[in-house]
C-alpha cells in the first residue's frame, strides 16, 4: 500500500472563461494550469495522481498529461464530493491518505503543501485544509473557527450570507484526508440546494479537534482562475516569483518588470537579461548570455557566451559564442554552431550554420547547410522554393558567398568556391571554383 494518493479536480466546465479551451488548459506564464499541480504533487513525492475531467475536455487533458497520471471522468457536474468520489473509488484500499486540489490554482508552493502533509500525517488528523488569511474575495468559501481556534465548517461562497468584501481566512480547495475517515464520511454527504455535493461538507463532520487548517505564508496562493481577469492576476504573481527566483540563482535583469520568462525556461548562472525580453516555452539559455533588449526566445537552446540583440528566436539552436543581432530571425529548425555571427536583418529557416559562419546583413537563408567559416555577403537568397517544393543549398566550408548572390536551390557551391557580386548560381559551383554572372558562369579563380 502506497502512502498517499493525489486528487485533482479539473471536470469544471469553467463557463467564466467564455472559451472553447477547457479552462485548465489556458497557459499561466507558458504553462497549462492543471499542470502545475500534477507537478506539485509529483514533486511532493506522490505517483499515485488521479485527474477527474469531464466527457467535453478528457481528450485535450490527456493530450496534455499523457500517462503520467490516471484518469476518471464524471459525467455531470454534480459538485467536487461527487467529483473526490470517483477518483477515490479508483484509489481505495491502495493508499493510507489522499490529497486533494483543483487544477484552476496554479500558485500553491511546494512548500506549502510538504507543510499540509506533514501536519496531517504527524499530528494525525481526519482532515487537513490549507487556508489564507486577509483574503479579499467572493469566489472562495469561509473557514468558520470555534474560540477554540478549530475548524467547524467551511461555508461555500455561494452560500454565504454574511459581509463580503472584507478580508477573511478562506479555503484553498487543498485537503488532505485520511483514507479510512474519508471513505465512510463521503456516503454521508448531503446535496446542497443546488443539487450538488460538496466535500467542504466534511469540515463539519470531524471528530473533536480532528480538523485542522494550515495557514500559508502567502495568502496569493489562495487565488484560483475563474475568469480571464483573475487568469491575467495570477499570471502577473506567478511572473514575478520567476523573475525573483532566476536573480536569486545568479541572473541578472536590469528591468525586471519588462522582462517575461516563462514557467519551463531554465537558465544558466551570470546570464544578463536586458529589458523588454521574453524567454518563452521550454527554452534553454546557457550561462554568462546576453539576451535583449528587444528579444524574443522561444523553444530555443542557447550555449554559453551568447549575445542575443534585438531578435527573435523560435524552436532553434545556438552552440557557445554564438553573436546574433540586433534585427534578425531564427525560424524553426535553425542550428548555429559555435562562432556564428548573424548580423542584422537576416532571416535563418530550417538551416545549419557550420562554426565561424557570418551573415552581417540583408540575407535570407532557408533550407540551407553552411559549411564552417563561410563568409554570406550582404543581400544574399537562397531560393529554395519552386512553388510547389522545398530545396536544399548546400554551402561548402570557406566558401565566400557575395552580395546579391542568389542560389537557386537545389545547388551546391563547394568548400572554398566564391561567388561574385550579383550572381544568379543556377547550378552547382566545384570546390574552388567561381560564379560570376546571370546565369552565372564557373571559372577559375584566376580568371
Amino acid at each position: 500500500m502506497e502512502k498517499w494518493a493525489g486528487v485533482i479536480l479539473a471536470a469544471g466546465q469553467g463557463v467564466r472563461m467564455k472559451s472553447r479551451t477547457p479552462k485548465v488548459l489556458h497557459r499561466v506564464c507558458g504553462k497549462e494550469m492543471i499542470r502545475y499541480p500534477v507537478d506539485l504533487l509529483h514533486q511532493s513525492g506522490i505517483k499515485l495522481i488521479v485527474v477527474v475531467v469531464s466527457p467535453l475536455n478528457a481528450g485535450a487533458i490527456r493530450e496534455v498529461l499523457g500517462d503520467d497520471v490516471e484518469y476518471v471522468t464524471q459525467p455531470e457536474v454534480l459538485g467536487t464530493a461527487d467529483a473526490f468520489s470517483r477518483a477515490w473509488e479508483m484509489v481505495k484500499g491502495r493508499v493510507e491518505h489522499v490529497i486533494m486540489q483543483g487544477g484552476d490554482a496554479p500558485l500553491v508552493r511546494l512548500e506549502s503543501i510538504k507543510r499540509l502533509m506533514d501536519c496531517h500525517t504527524v499530528q494525525k488528523h481526519q482532515m487537513t485544509i490549507l487556508t489564507g488569511v486577509e483574503v479579499t474575495t467572493q469566489d472562495l468559501g469561509r473557514v468558520v473557527r470555534d474560540e477554540a481556534g478549530r475548524v467547524t465548517a467551511i461555508i461555500e461562497a455561494a452560500d454565504w450570507t454574511g459581509e463580503t468584501g472584507v478580508p477573511t481566512e478562506v479555503n484553498s480547495g487543498v485537503y488532505c484526508f485520511d483514507a479510512s475517515w474519508v471513505s465512510d464520511k463521503l456516503t454521508t454527504i448531503q446535496p446542497s440546494g443546488r443539487g450538488e455535493k460538496y466535500l467542504t461538507a466534511l469540515a463539519s463532520a470531524g471528530d473533536d479537534a480532528s480538523i485542522k487548517g494550515v495557514i500559508v505564508s502567502d495568502s496569493t496562493e489562495m487565488l484560483g482562475v475563474n475568469n480571464r481577469l483573475q487568469m491575467s492576476q495570477v499570471e502577473a504573481i506567478q511572473r514575478q516569483r520567476i523573475r525573483e527566483q532566476w536573480m536569486f540563482a545568479g541572473v541578472t535583469m536590469t528591468d525586471p518588470a519588462s522582462v517575461f520568462i516563462d514557467a519551463d525556461v531554465q537558465i544558466g548562472q551570470d546570464t544578463v537579461i536586458l529589458p523588454n525580453t521574453m524567454v518563452l516555452g521550454a527554452s534553454c539559455v546557457g550561462e554568462r548570455c546576453e539576451i535583449g533588449p528587444n528579444s524574443v526566445i522561444k523553444n530555443s537552446n542557447l550555449g554559453d557566451d551568447c549575445r542575443v540583440t534585438a531578435s527573435v528566436l523560435e524552436s532553434s539552436t545556438l552552440e557557445s559564442n554564438v553573436n546574433m543581432g540586433p534585427f534578425s530571425h531564427l525560424r524553426p529548425g535553425s542550428y548555429l554552431e559555435s562562432g556564428v555571427h548573424i548580423g542584422n536583418f537576416v532571416e535563418v529557416k530550417n538551416s545549419r550554420l557550420g562554426a565561424g559562419a557570418a551573415s552581417g546583413h540583408f540575407t535570407y537563408l532557408g533550407d540551407a547547410s553552411i559549411g564552417a567559416k563561410v563568409n554570406i555577403g550582404a543581400g544574399t537568397v537562397t531560393c529554395n522554393y519552386d512553388g510547389k517544393d522545398k530545396h536544399v543549398t548546400v554551402v561548402g566550408a570557406g566558401a565566400f558567398i557575395g552580395c546579391d548572390t542568389m542560389l537557386v536551390a537545389p545547388v551546391t557551391v563547394g568548400p572554398d568556391a566564391v561567388t561574385g557580386a550579383g550572381s544568379v548560381v543556377t547550378k552547382d559551383v566545384p570546390r574552388g571554383k567561381l560564379a560570376v554572372g546571370i546565369p552565372a558562369k564557373i571559372m577559375s579563380k584566376k580568371e
